[in-house]
């Protein structure tokens, strides 16, 4: 069901975007009196060859425009009179150019299609941004709230020379406002970056390696949390044998054992095996070390002190969700606050993906743990149904979006784009053979960039 739902969502969030930038094209392609053949959501043959598989699943032709969902579940296209695509070549345009043709109109116009559906894109990014800015505001965990306790440093964060206890002064040598800001792209994307920290007497500056962000995308490796004390919010239940597991004659991996020991939500951990406990971290540490063993839990219910006797799992559980006391502030925006944050927001997108070629070009970070196919992509959006996160990752995909199709790559927008500007320049038109020729160079890149994401994505699912 989880895949369902991930997949679910990768469908609408692009046939949302899809659409729009196409709509871009078609909207910009009308108002300069071109035809517009065909509109379809999905590719309405076997896509990249427009000959091959010819069917839809919905078409209605209104005007000089038939509107249709492929059978072909990738991307989306609008056919425009006279335009060399992935849907027509050169042969097809032999003839005299009609009035209405795209090859008919002057240089600026064509420029202003071919930008069209990165400009929608773009418009439709910053208003998902502002929107989501406005409606829900900025829940944060402040500089001083985080540095009551010190943080609490987890593998990644040892490996740069981070201790738990350590509180972070600074950020790059300048103030900073929240946890967010530790893990913002103007550390882990920028040039020397590093962190002040105070430790007992001493000041120190922490450097963070170059390609320190591609050890982050490392799910498994953690990095910096905030030292908090907890209590328990949720006892989960013994975990059963799936129903796979049953199939194969498995038994459960490992029962949790904390409902069946007595632990319940409210509940304050107070010690393991007579060691004081105090802050969440100290838990996880304690019941790491005494895998599967039998311990002596003490908690505080109600002020009163208990001990309850149980077995910790294999993998260091017992089967709680704690609730971290740690203060979250809140603050709300008007519209204008929300308008230039939102703004901001969407366009360091698009800055994050120039400096994460720039890390890429540089060999700080490896393009196979940069790139996500469509099963990267459908993972970020989670098995469970968020319309927060829904449209924040929707929100990001236009922007990201928006930078791919401007790239000067044949075939996309911005590759069109390269020709247009070279026509208005030198006032001569590149040959339609040359356009054709630039159109299958760049349909075999993005084909090679297809494949190898998507081989990418099943290998780091497997491995």
């Amino acid at each position: 069901m989880e895949g369902l739902i991930m997949a679910g969502q990768l469908i609408l969030g692009l046939s949302i975007l899809v659409t729009l930038h196409e709509f871009g094209h078609y909207i910009t392609a009308k108002w300069f009196k071109m035809r517009v053949e065909k509109f379809y959501l999905f590719f309405d043959f076997l896509f990249p060859i427009p000959s091959l598989l010819n069917f839809a699943l919905f078409k209605k032709k209104i005007g000089d425009t038939e509107y249709g969902l492929g059978w072909f579940p990738l991307g989306g296209y609008v056919s425009i009179a006279g335009m060399i695509d992935e849907t027509q070549d050169a042969a097809t345009l032999a003839k005299e150019p009609e009035p209405w043709e795209f090859r008919a109109k002057p240089a600026y116009q064509r420029l202003i299609v071919m930008l069209g559906g990165v400009i929608v894109n773009i418009i439709t990014g910053i208003v998902i941004f502002v929107c989501l800015t406005y409606s829900n505001g900025n829940n944060f965990i402040s500089k001083a709230e985080l540095n009551k306790n010190g943080i609490v440093a987890l593998e990644l964060a040892q490996q740069i020379g981070l201790k738990t206890g350590d509180r972070i002064i600074k950020v790059n040598g300048a103030d900073y406002h929240s946890l967010t800001d530790l893990r913002s792209s103007d550390v882990l994307l920028g040039d020397n970056s590093s962190y002040t920290v105070q430790r007992g007497d001493q000041t120190l500056e922490i450097k963070i390696p170059s390609n320190f962000i591609e050890k982050l995308s490392d799910k498994k490796a953690g990095f910096i949390e905030p030292m908090a004390k907890f209590k328990v919010a949720e006892v989960t239940s013994p975990n059963p044998p799936s129903a796979f597991d049953k199939l194969l004659g498995k038994k459960s991996e490992e029962m949790l054992p904390a409902l069946s020991a007595g632990l319940k939500s409210g509940d304050y951990i107070t010690s393991i095996n007579s060691k004081p406990i105090t802050f969440y971290h100290e838990v996880k540490e304690a019941l790491k070390i005494e895998s599967g063993k039998p311990i002596r839990l003490g908690i505080l219910r109600n002020g009163i002190a208990d001990t309850l006797q149980m077995t910790v799992t294999q993998s260091g559980q017992i089967g709680f969700f704690p609730e971290l006391l740690i203060k979250v502030s809140h603050q709300d925006y008007g519209i204008l606050e929300a308008t230039g944050i939102g703004t901001s927001r969407a366009f360091s997108v698009i800055t994050d993906n120039v400096r994460g070629f720039k890390k890429i070009a540089s060999g700080d970070v490896s393009a196979s743990k940069a790139l996500s196919g469509p099963i990267g992509i459908a993972q970020m959006f989670g098995g469970v149904w968020d319309w927060t996160r829904f449209w924040m990752l929707t929100g990001l995909l236009s922007m990201a979006l928006a930078f791919m199709n401007i790239l000067p790559i044949p075939a996309l927008d911005g590759g069109h784009a390269v020709f247009l500007i070279y026509e208005m320049i030198t006032g001569k038109p590149a040959s339609d053979k040359v356009l054709e020729r630039a159109q299958q160079v760049g349909m075999i890149i993005l084909l090679a960039l297809m494949a190898y994401t998507f081989g990418n994505d099943i290998f780091k699912a497997l491995f």
